[in-house]
């Protein structure tokens, strides 16, 4: 018997293994990793011109610290509009259009805007990349089997670290050239933004697994087909087999649910909550973190960019980690609420203690810790992978860019936070032309110590919180017994 016959088809092992790639599916996931990777280096360019914008546009700390949470004003409004109008319009499209977008709103901070420019190209583009993970998961599961998706997803996911792991050495360079600056930083990034729209036209397509690609052909979704049920009910009406047992089996069987039902539940909530603690860490990342390099170590820039990209490696590393682990354990049976769920609250808890124990560490350490702390804290797309085991495919993409967009309020909330925490314990920024002094630098690090105690102890709670009630097993069981309706 061959290769082929004896692997699961649309898997990465099975191409290897046959001398053929399932070429399509895995090109769009690879594309769908450039896309990430563009995607989160467009925001952590914001952290690495603080130093120059602030001085050239003459920005307060406070003032800097808006236009970084500026990015996340619309994020969470198109990430839900969006996320609802991919259950009609094919997110290969959605994906190109977000592409092209990304690219135009970097070229007038190139041509010269100043401040207002900033503010509202921020806003903007944190409007055009707020559906961007959810769209990206979905664009990526239309091509996988159920079963199979868990590396592609993982991929994707991964994409997202990456970004600023590439991408912060080489502006770094740009923004350090004498011929080239701060500026072309973002113009750098908008001709790489152009780049991957061509070749996402020429090559993005959807997948057989996609629902629109199954509505169109005609085919009956495994959507509508109701989840199995084999045991009989208790007492109180319920099924405590099924519902104790994995959904991996039946995720593609479930029927749709209100989703008023999904957005009420207790499961949605704790990963609304847990997600903003990891968007807390991301706009801390994206706007202060190259700062904080700065003060406490005294980092000159071109190293302040290689070491900016260290918590986004462990960040990586976490995510790859934790899929993998969770695609064992599911494999073998444990149920997706201990599989994922709990990996990821523990994980949180990590990071929390991490950011309790930085105020009290300086120098090398603290870089070492504060790394440790925001990459573990940068697993977000396990949540919205969680939940989407509760739903119908249909669903999926308007749930997890609900999710996506809620969470986002972290992101707000961070930059301006710690701005506002930073100027109360007396930091200015010095003049163009200045260096900063011993003890704003001190000032600038206790702000920011103010802000990770802060954050700390919220981590460690929503982690413990994830541990107890991230349960989509139980969750999806509940939603099918009282809300499921055929579409």
């Amino acid at each position: 018997m061959t290769a082929e016959r004896i692997l699961p088809p649309h898997t990465l092992r099975a191409a290897v293994s046959n001398g053929r790639m399932n070429r399509r599916a895995w090109l769009v996931t690879g594309l769908l990793v450039l896309f990430q990777i563009i995607n989160f280096a467009d925001k952590a360019v914001l952290g690495l011109v603080a130093d120059s914008a602030m001085r050239d546009l003459q920005l307060s700390a406070s003032e800097f610290g808006f236009i970084g949470s500026a990015f996340f004003f619309l994020f969470a409004i198109t990430a839900v509009v969006v996320g609802f109008l991919a259950a009609k319009v094919p997110t290969r499209w959605i994906l190109l259009a977000m592409g092209i977008s990304w690219a135009v709103l970097q070229f007038p901070m190139l041509f010269g805007g100043g401040a207002a420019v900033l503010l509202i190209t921020r806003i903007l583009l944190g409007a055009a990349e707020g559906p961007a993970t959810p769209i990206a998961l979905q664009h990526v599961h239309g091509w996988f089997a159920a079963k199979e998706r868990g590396l592609p997803s993982s991929m994707v996911a991964v994409g997202s670290t990456l970004g600023p792991i590439i991408a912060a050495p080489a502006l770094a360079a740009v923004i350090a050239h004498p011929d080239l600056g701060w500026r072309w930083a973002f113009g750098l990034l908008g001709l790489v933004g152009l780049l991957w729209s061509v070749l996402w036209f020429l090559m993005g397509r959807e997948g057989p697994h996609s629902h629109t690609a199954k509505k169109a052909a005609g085919v009956p979704a495994a959507t509508n087909s109701p989840a199995p049920v084999t045991t009989a009910p208790d007492a109180n009406g319920s099924h405590p087999a099924v519902e104790a047992a994995s959904i991996t089996e039946r995720a593609d069987l479930l029927k749709l649910v209100p989703i008023r039902a999904v957005l009420g539940s207790k499961m949605f909530i704790v990963a609304v909550l847990a997600g903003a603690g990891c968007f807390w860490a991301q706009g801390f990342l994206t706007t202060w973190s190259p700062k904080y390099l700065a003060a406490v170590v005294s980092l000159p820039p071109a190293t302040i960019g290689l070491v900016s990209t260290f918590p986004w490696i462990i960040g990586a590393l976490a995510l790859l980690v934790l899929g993998y682990s969770s695609r064992f354990l599911m494999r073998r049976g444990v149920t997706v609420r201990w599989a994922l769920g709990a990996l990821f609250g523990a994980t949180l808890l990590i990071s929390g203690i991490c950011f309790l124990v930085l105020p009290h560490v300086t120098g090398g350490v603290a870089v070492a810790i504060m790394t440790a702390g925001a990459g573990l804290a940068m697993i977000f797309p396990l949540a919205p992978t969680a939940v989407a085991f509760c739903i119908s495919s249909k669903q999926r993409a308007a749930v997890m860019a609900t999710l996506t967009g809620l969470a986002s309020i972290g992101g707000v909330v961070a930059p301006a936070m710690v701005g506002m925490l930073m100027e109360k314990a007396g930091y200015m920024p010095a003049p163009k032309g200045v260096a900063e002094t011993a003890e704003m630098a001190a000032s600038l690090a206790a702000g920011m110590n103010s802000a990770f105690g802060l954050i700390g102890v919220y981590l460690v709670v929503v982690g413990i919180i994830c541990v107890m009630f991230l349960n989509p097993d139980r969750t999806a069981s509940s939603l099918q017994k009282k809300f499921a309706f055929s579409d």
